[in-house]
């Protein structure tokens, strides 16, 4: 199974990017899915997750209102809608996949989804 997120960039604040997970290996349609992200020297943090087929959505609380994740199954990709970025948002921004729900507080760490993809590089200019 492979995860491969893209459509990073750079931006500036206030400006709006999506990125997208194209997964392969697998359906999507029975994993969870989720965005993280990662400053470098810092620890990685929870993004946001969607469930199975879109009917639960979590969100950390500095993307709350900002951001929205979707999931198309049949396409078995999954996407990060963020508008009004700031330059705190500038960091590597992750997909992964997991069977169930991984709290938010063991979301830092790769090992504990199933599945974790290759980052995309979002920046933020001021």
């Amino acid at each position: 199974v492979q995860l491969q997120a893209s459509g990073g960039g750079w931006v500036q604040a206030g400006g709006s990017l999506r990125l997208s997970c194209a997964i392969s290996g697998r359906t999507i349609s029975s994993l969870y899915m989720y965005w993280i992200r990662q400053v470098p020297g810092k620890e990685r943090e929870f993004v946001a997750a969607i469930r199975w087929f879109g009917d639960a959505t979590y969100y950390g609380d500095s993307v709350k209102g900002r951001f929205t994740i979707s999931r198309d199954n049949p396409k078995n990709m999954a996407y990060l809608q963020m508008n009004n970025l700031k330059p705190e948002d500038t960091a590597v921004y992750y997909c992964a996949a997991d069977p169930g729900l991984v709290e938010s507080s063991m979301a830092s760490s790769p090992g504990n989804y199933a599945y974790y993809g290759q980052g995309t590089q979002v920046t933020v200019s001021s």
